[in-house]
């Protein structure tokens, strides 16, 4: 699509972005987006209709599939539920079983070591736990 003679209008023509009502429309406009954004080069017409396909697929994305307000116990919950841990299995990364429960049941602060851990036995990033 990186012809620098195609303007907006015509992208507009080619694309036909519109408000998404479902996921085949939605997977159609993440396709355009990503061949879009993979090039090397892109055009002020380009961006526009960047600009409007992510506005169009961040709204259809937020009113279908909303982001749960999670915090760290429940990411550390479901990552043991995930991997069929218990308690005492996480003592290797908290020091003891003790602490373990302590932070499970929000007795205990998750310190910077305990998030290193967490993160380094579950391969997810440190930032999943703040």
């Amino acid at each position: 699509m990186n012809a620098e003679a195609i303007d907006y209008g015509t992208l507009l023509e080619e694309t036909k972005p519109e408000v998404i009502h479902g996921e085949p429309e939605n997977r159609r406009l993440i396709e355009i987006l990503e061949r879009l954004t993979a090039q090397e080069h892109v055009t002020e017409a380009e961006e526009k209709l960047i600009a409007l396909m992510t506005v169009l697929v961040e709204n259809f994305e937020n009113q279908n599939y909303p982001v749960l307000d999670v915090g760290p116990l429940d990411i550390i919950r479901h990552l043991m539920e995930e991997h069929n841990l218990r308690q005492k299995d996480l003592a290797d990364v908290f020091g003891t079983e003790s602490i373990v429960s302590d932070v499970l049941n929000g007795k205990r602060e998750l310190n910077k070591e305990h998030i290193r851990r967490l993160s380094e036995r579950f391969k997810v990033s440190p930032a999943v736990f703040f």
